[in-house]
């Protein structure tokens, strides 16, 4: 999903639409990265004409990003991108190692946060996959 660039305030609505791929994350694991730059938030309402695509724009020293689980291989290679000039790119991604995205964070250095339990992404049900956060660590 393309998105408007946007700081994470936790004032985003909890809105479930059947089909789309902008869901949000579990208000205890946003609350963690609270403040950091998410260049690809909740957004059930995107339009292409109004708001930036985060892949086009430069990412903050600290980013968070749940990028759609549908495609998130550009997204896994803009963070990389962004890691390799010092920033730290966390991402929260379906945990499945079968993917080439996923080898790639793997070759890239991530390190791998396992989710303990399902997410909801904010739908009242539990997910149908395991998640994982996989972080790029920048310089300190």
């Amino acid at each position: 999903m393309k998105d408007q660039q946007t700081h994470l305030d936790g004032q985003l609505t909890n809105k479930y639409t059947p089909g789309r791929d902008s869901y949000r994350t579990d208000s205890w694991l946003l609350a963690m990265f609270d403040h950091w730059f998410d260049p690809c938030p909740y957004n059930p309402d995107f339009d292409a004409e109004i708001h930036q695509d985060g892949l086009e724009i430069p990412w903050a020293w600290k980013t968070y990003v749940n990028p759609p689980y549908s495609n998130p291989k550009p997204w896994v290679a803009k963070a990389i991108e962004e890691n390799a000039m010092g920033k730290t790119v966390v991402m929260l991604v379906k945990h499945d190692s079968s993917t080439q995205w996923y080898s790639m964070l793997r070759q890239a250095g991530a390190r791998f946060l396992m989710v303990e339990g399902r997410l909801s992404f904010g739908t009242g049900r539990s997910a149908a996959f395991p998640s994982v956060l996989a972080v790029l660590e920048g310089q300190a």
